[in-house]
């Protein structure tokens, strides 16, 4: 690594909002940690790619971030760091009365326990420095609820919850802790739409099409550059949709 890049965290980087994020940080000059639960293989393939085009280190890391063993085996490769992305995340549809206690807490511990865990282990790192970035990703549900959507919508206002209580406690140590709420993005989270619902849900959003993951990444690049003073926010980009 170069000993003057900063380096950055990015996890879920192996597509979506992620992997455009980990382009940007890397294009920066970001040294880099990603992770992903199931695609090594592609993500290995990305982290080659920007190591050769923008000449930073990239570690790729097979990691499930709901689970704390995976968590601390990553940041036993972790020395330094400046910038966190907590951007693991699942969804789930349908009743919650027809939702398993184990689907329940598979939604939790990959959404909101990710980021106890993976704060935890970084606060230390960004206290030697005196500096630090954590950019929380959550969602519009997070702020409003979806129906059919409680776990998820519960798991992302839990992200906003822990986003500013945690931003109060580091506050004093120079360490900024803000979320990003997105709307919808066009990311395969949101494969499983047909073309007809694609389309009522474009029509209620007043910028009349979905978001593009490279336009969130540079949202999150931009959190994470931030002046100082900007913490405890719950930052919404959604087209006008809420």
């Amino acid at each position: 690594m170069n000993q003057d890049a900063k380096t950055a965290l990015i996890t879920g980087a192996s597509r979506g909002i992620g992997l455009a994020a980990a382009d940007i940080f890397a294009a920066a000059g970001y040294d880099l940690f990603l992770t992903c639960r199931d695609s090594i293989d592609s993500l290995r393939q990305t982290a080659a790619l920007l190591q050769k085009k923008y000449a930073v280190s990239c570690t790729p890391v097979q990691a499930d971030m709901g689970l704390q063993e995976d968590v601390e085996r990553l940041f036993d490769k972790v020395s330094s760091l400046d910038v966190l992305v907590n951007n693991a995340g699942i969804a789930h549809m349908g009743l919650l009365t027809d939702m398993t206690s184990e689907q329940w807490h598979r939604v939790l511990s990959v959404n909101l326990d990710s980021c106890f865990y993976t704060c935890r282990a970084a606060i230390p790192l960004m206290l030697q420095k005196h500096s630090g970035r954590i950019v929380n990703i959550s969602s519009v549900w997070g702020n409003q609820g979806a129906s059919m959507e409680v776990a998820y919508s519960a798991s992302k206002g839990g992200v906003n919850a822990f986003t500013k209580a945690l931003a109060k406690e580091l506050a004093p140590s120079n360490i900024q802790v803000n979320a990003v709420a997105f709307g919808a993005v066009d990311t395969s989270m949101n494969g499983f739409l047909s073309r007809e619902e694609r389309e009522a849900l474009r029509a209620e959003i007043p910028a009349d099409r979905l978001g593009d993951p490279e336009e969130a990444a540079r949202l999150i690049f931009q959190v994470a550059n931030a002046p100082e003073y900007l913490t405890g926010q719950i930052i919404t980009m959604d087209g006008g949709w809420f």
